[in-house]
């Protein structure tokens, strides 16, 4: 099939080329303005009970969502002082009601909290209009410029809250990808000449990349048009789509270099190419995505937008990967060396004799000689890097993913400092259908008695419905606080009311709560998938197993790492971060779909290689152990330097991102390129050759009925025995 699709590109390289021009053209018209359309949050199940009671509040009770706090500070006298008092609630009463539709003040419900322990400060929430992002960080604007107008001397005045706080995070996510972008590209070009050797060749990863990030670009755009699309997942695109361009035009473009002077002509080479390293970048692609595409499972909207992301970027590339990147080779032929710079210390291919010769092809043997003790000394290894992620607190969204100077931080550091405990963030009990006032004033006498409970007192009443507003001790999202929620929750109903709890503190135990019951499944679709497309690629029911068990490895080690920095503040100073205290639950998710499929695509590079001499040698009268041994350490030494050169350039690609000003992106950052340079190295060039040592001919058993099966309808990389080949080459023939 691949080597069908192969003749055909060829064929028609030039239509090929104009197509993809024109579909360049068009995805970047169209989605060069979806930064715009992109939003923020979508932490949370929309069908949460702390969710529905927030929403509850707003449409049942009547009480003003707070979309933006405003904070006034008064340098002289203090806030309740009765001008000082007037002028802020005149300020606020004079906002458009088609930019606030509500807003709850000191002056307007008397609650103690909004007024600081010394006087000197008041806050109030606002309601913005508008259902997207778009609608109302313009609410937003126009409140600033009305309270920038109102007269209110010896008044500050300071924003924070969700809406500000997104709209500050969403200009600093546009700012940092702007500055990852600067910084790697540089760094990735002179690389790409390095390992390719020539400017031709070297270009070609770039013609894949510029196509699939801005076709993925427009994908995102048009999904904007009917689902909420996170902000992070465009850093997501940009980050895999130039990553995989070059993972997957390295393996192309390698393979097409050694197949020239092998092939009658330029067409039999891009045919023989697409039939090896063409499927391999096919198989490679498909287990990315269904990696990715896992997290479309989870109800949280942020997660959902990364699977759409993700799954549109990779597989993009790969078809790009397929038309596009054939399609040049096949116009440049020969010169696929042109502009060709002097590498000194590359020697010289000299034919098969080489591959026996060579450094990875010596390193495998060295490990495969002694394969117990570099397995279990490995293993240890990983263990140790991940035994910090046994102590992960899980934490949730907050300002801290900003940096120490960013104003809506700043504001709500103030905020939580300067007013009574809680007092922004307190439980949001929300009873509808009581039967009289008498039975919710019992409740709330319940609550006042809790444990942990410093106190509660009714702020709503609409009808036969309260909001009862909860004090408690402790930070919203300490052990403490959430033992707090726990009793709270089990606090007996009036008779026939409903009660639902809101709240920080619930947020995030229903967000832990919602991804506990997914991940399961999320795990379970990763696994299923990884293990049916590599049977149907090697064959084999043994080598998914072994697969899915080192990604493992490599995968908890990045954890631990993560958890090691970031949540218990390691570097940094180093790193330019302040310490979390805990991990946003979603981050780990996140990495866990991205860094295991990036991690199969490594393990698809080298094991289609081991497979091709395996099945070489089949007719050579040797015993399967030998054969086995042979197989991988040749697999190795044609892939190792593909693998390597490969990593390290997505590494460059995706750490960039630790540069980040928000610390989710630098904490992504920091993690994946740790687990990509563990497994590309660690993983793939020690442990996976002493394991398959250990194994031998085990690798490639299956039960006789599915081996029979795979014989006939197996994905080969081609229908003949493939024959032992000269170093493929990453260098120039």
């Amino acid at each position: 099939m691949f080597e069908r699709l192969g003749g055909v590109v060829h064929e028609r390289r030039k239509v090929v080329l104009l197509v993809g021009v024109v579909v360049i053209l068009l995805a970047g018209i169209w989605g060069g303005s979806v930064t715009k359309r992109l939003s923020g949050g979508g932490y949370y199940d929309p069908n949460s009970e702390s969710v529905v009671a927030a929403n509850d509040i707003k449409d049942k009770l009547g009480v003003p969502s707070s979309d933006a706090t405003v904070l006034f500070t008064s340098a002289q006298r203090p806030v309740t002082d009765p001008q000082v008092a007037a002028a802020i609630e005149n300020a606020l009463a004079s906002l458009p009601r088609g930019a606030v539709p509500g807003y709850v003040s000191y002056a307007n419900s008397k609650q103690d909290r909004l007024i600081s322990v010394d006087k000197q400060a008041e806050y109030a929430t606002l309601q913005l209009a508008g259902d997207t992002d778009a609608a109302q960080n313009a609410s937003f604007e126009t409140v600033k410029a009305a309270l920038a107008k109102a007269k209110l001397p010896g008044v500050t005045v300071d924003y924070a809250g969700l809406v500000p706080l997104n709209k500050e995070i969403s200009g600093q996510v546009s700012k940092d990808l702007k500055r990852a972008e600067l910084l790697s590209l540089p760094i990735v070009l002179i690389l790409l000449v390095i390992i390719f050797g020539s400017l031709a060749s070297a270009a070609l990863p770039l013609a894949v990349g510029i196509c699939g990030i801005l076709s993925a670009f427009a994908v995102l755009r048009l999904l904007t048009m009917f689902v909420s699309v996170s902000i992070f997942a465009e850093n997501l695109v940009t980050m895999l789509g130039l990553g995989l361009a070059v993972d997957y035009a390295l393996f192309m473009v390698s393979r097409f270099r050694e197949e020239l002077p092998r092939q009658p002509d330029t067409r039999h080479a891009v045919m023989r190419t697409m039939a090896t390293a063409g499927r391999t970048v096919a198989f490679s692609g498909v287990t990315i995505a269904a990696s990715a595409a896992s997290l479309s499972l989870f109800p949280e909207s942020f997660l959902r937008s990364m699977g759409y992301g993700g799954v549109a970027v990779v597989l993009i590339d790969v078809v790009a990967s397929l038309t596009v990147l054939p399609a040049l080779m096949a116009i440049l032929g020969p010169r696929v060396d042109a502009l060709r710079i002097p590498r000194p210390w590359r020697r010289k291919d000299t034919g098969t004799s080489e591959v026996s010769r060579g450094a990875w092809y010596r390193l495998a043997h060295s490990v495969m000689r002694r394969p117990a003790v570099y397995a279990v000394a490995i293993i240890a290894l990983l263990v140790v890097m991940a035994a910090p992620f046994s102590n992960v607190i899980f934490g949730g969204y907050s300002t801290k993913v900003m940096p120490t100077t960013s104003h809506a931080r700043m504001v709500t550091d103030r905020l939580a400092a300067d007013f009574p405990g809680n007092a922004t963030s307190p439980m949001q009990v929300v009873v509808e259908s009581a039967q009289s006032q008498s039975a919710i004033a019992a409740y709330v006498s319940q609550l006042r008695q809790t444990p942990g409970v410093t106190g509660a007192q009714v702020t709503a009443v609409k009808g036969d419905g309260a909001l009862i507003q909860v004090g408690y001790n402790g930070d919203p999202i300490s052990s403490q606080a959430r033992t707090t929620l726990d009793d709270v929750r089990a606090v007996p109903a009036p008779p026939g009311a409903k009660v639902l709890v809101g709240g920080a503190t619930a947020f995030l135990v229903d967000q832990l709560d919602s991804i506990g019951h997914v991940l399961p499944w999320m795990l379970a679709v990763m696994a299923v998938a990884m293990f049916v497309l590599l049977f149907l690629a090697f064959g084999s029911l043994v080598l998914p197993v072994k697969a899915i068990i080192m990604n493992t490895m490599s995968i908890g080690a990045s954890f631990g790492a993560v958890t090691w920095i970031f949540q218990s503040g390691h570097l940094s100073g180093l790193l330019h971060f302040s310490r979390l205290g805990y991990l946003d639950a979603t981050d780990p998710i996140l990495m866990l779909a991205v860094v295991f499929g990036l991690s199969m695509d490594y393990e698809v590079f080298l094991l289609s290689r081991i497979r091709e001499e395996w099945d070489a040698s089949r007719h050579s009268g040797e015993a399967p152990g030998v054969r086995n041994q042979h197989a991988v350490a040749t697999g190795v030494q044609r892939s190792g330097r593909i693998i390597t050169s490969a990593a390290v350039l997505l590494v460059v690609v995706i750490g960039a991102f630790a540069t980040s000003e928000v610390t989710t992106l630098k904490l992504l950052g920091v993690g994946m390129a740790l687990a990509i340079l563990v497994d590309a190295t660690i993983v793939r060039a020690l442990l996976v050759p002493a394991v398959m040592r250990l194994l031998g001919g085990v690798n490639w058993w299956a039960p006789k009925p599915l081996a029979r099966w795979w014989e006939r309808h197996g994905f080969r990389e081609s229908d003949e025995v493939a024959q032992p080949t000269p170093e493929p080459a990453l260098p120039a023939r």
